[in-house]
């Protein structure tokens, strides 16, 4: 009997030992307040490198429905470019074509934003891709006139930002909102970039063995090929914000509230001033180079050297840096990163300027940490159209660049407009700092009722899980429960 009560005394006590097991183990497993912990990944910070990306299956389909689309995209401006002159004569119409990929993302990313957040993700990115290649279908079609084909131009550059947005608030979805997430984006935008090294050379020799509109046909392949790889590749998810009424109306209300947040709001700025001013060089490369006497080789460098400095950056920091580096460096080398264009006052040489645009691109690499600050900033249910006007407002502010620089160029020379862009822009990326710090204070004061004090690292989480980095071992306050992590598809 009392053998009995020994072993049923054991057995309690083992018990309760495994239940303190669990608790200590679930307290682990939580953020504060009994928030969710970032994924394994991201909360080993000694861990860098993009090959933990692509052990992500839906990840893999992503990529490579990117890589797809964008090589068709690619190979349909230069077509369309030649096709456009060859039926009219015009080089402005022929200019046109990709003027006209700039202008209506503005559209697209305000009016149909509400389409990323209201419909399961999958769903929205084929049938973008399937509209798309329909769009590029009709280019295809023999006489079809110009107004038409400018037409279906523009419809891709409204379906655009609406895709390119829904896609990004994917991947917080398929890769978490962590460091994953930034790497995943980081690869994306490698991807973009390479694409202006080697995909109008390859469009260009295309062009050498078909018709622009066979040409044209390589692109609907694309596209169908993307939206099979989507399809078939990654999983069905519920729309994150069933709302009801007028699309338009909610796509404008959700802009609306990403705008009224100031922190989402300096984030936003810090995504598309930069490049506004960083957009000098490459509008102004053909009468630079024709300054310096480089010829068309030169002009070739010099619109490559911006892209590959971006890439190297970007390479160096997802590959080589840890997390918290990344995001501490995010607000200095915003600050420096249009400084190398001051140099142009100096009247270099081609060689000197190739320096210069290498130096500025890799100072893009600040662009990793802010997608973490960005995409932890705004509710999930507003992620699809925060992500869908951050592509609309960025690529609409980089065609108002190009078009300024030129303005500038023709009042004040090449040079100086470069330079001057290096001024000026420094001068508004340090002014955006200062506000997205202040932002961030904002928020963590005005975080309310149940918040959390705590240090972590010199970063501060506010009440979205921004971490836009303050003072070294400041205290800071999240809302009970804000900072999360979405879990896979």
């Amino acid at each position: 009997m009392r053998e009995a009560q020994d072993t049923e005394a054991q057995d309690t006590e083992a018990q309760d030992t495994e239940a303190q097991d669990t608790e200590a183990q679930d307290t682990e497993g939580t953020g504060p307040a009994g928030t969710p912990a970032p994924r394994a990944a991201d909360a080993a910070p000694d861990v860098t490198g993009y090959g933990r990306v692509f052990a992500v299956r839906e990840f893999r389909a992503v990529f490579a429905a990117h890589a797809l689309s964008l090589l068709g995209l690619v190979v349909s401006e230069i077509a369309l470019s030649v096709l456009v002159y060859d039926l009219t004569g015009s080089p402005l119409l022929s200019s046109l074509t990709f003027a006209l990929g700039f202008l209506p993302y503005l559209v697209g990313g305000t009016l149909l934003a509400g389409v990323a957040d209201r419909f399961p993700a999958r769903r929205v990115l084929v049938v973008c891709d399937l509209v798309c290649a329909g769009c590029v279908a009709v280019m295809v079609t023999p006489g079809a006139p110009t107004a038409v084909l400018l037409a279906m131009r523009c419809a891709l550059a409204v379906v655009s930002p609406v895709f390119q947005g829904t896609r990004t608030a994917t991947l917080a979805d398929v890769l978490g909102d962590g460091d994953l997430f930034v790497l995943g984006r980081s690869l994306l935008r490698i991807v973009s970039q390479s694409a202006l090294l080697t995909g109008f050379a390859a469009g260009g020799l295309l062009l050498t063995v078909v018709t622009p509109r066979h040409a044209l046909v390589v692109t609907v392949c694309t596209f169908l090929a993307s939206a099979a790889l989507l399809r078939l590749g990654t999983r069905r998810r519920p729309a994150r914000d069933r709302q009801a009424g007028a699309l338009v109306r909610d796509s404008l209300r959700g802009t609306r509230l990403v705008l009224a947040d100031r922190r989402v709001r300096a984030l936003l700025l810090l995504f598309w001033v930069p490049p506004m001013f960083a957009v000098a060089p490459e509008a102004l490369a053909a009468p630079y180079a024709d300054g310096l006497g480089a010829g068309p080789a030169g002009l070739g460098l010099l619109m490559c050297a911006l892209p590959v400095g971006t890439i190297a950056g970007e390479l160096y920091a997802g590959a080589r840096l840890r997390p918290a580096i990344r995001t501490r460096l995010v607000l200095p080398l915003v600050c420096v990163t249009l400084l190398p264009y001051v140099g142009y006052a100096l009247r270099p040489g081609l060689g000197w300027s190739l320096v210069l645009l290498l130096l500025a691109g890799a100072g893009s690499a600040y662009t990793l940490g802010l997608d973490q600050w960005f995409v932890r900033a705004v509710p999930e249910e507003l992620r699809g159209r925060a992500m869908t006007l951050n592509t609309a407002g960025l690529m609409t502010v980089q065609g108002l660049g190009m078009a300024l620089a030129g303005v500038a160029a023709e009042f004040a020379g090449v040079r100086a407009a470069v330079a001057g862009a290096g001024v000026l822009g420094t001068v508004c990326c340090v002014l955006l700092a200062v506000e997205a710090r202040r932002a961030e204070s904002a928020a963590a004061r005005c975080a309310g009722k149940g918040v959390v004090r705590r240090v972590d690292r010199g970063v501060a989480t506010g009440a979205g899980g921004g971490g836009i980095p303050l003072a070294p071992g400041r205290a800071t306050e999240t809302r009970d429960g804000a900072d999360h992590d979405v879990t896979g598809r």
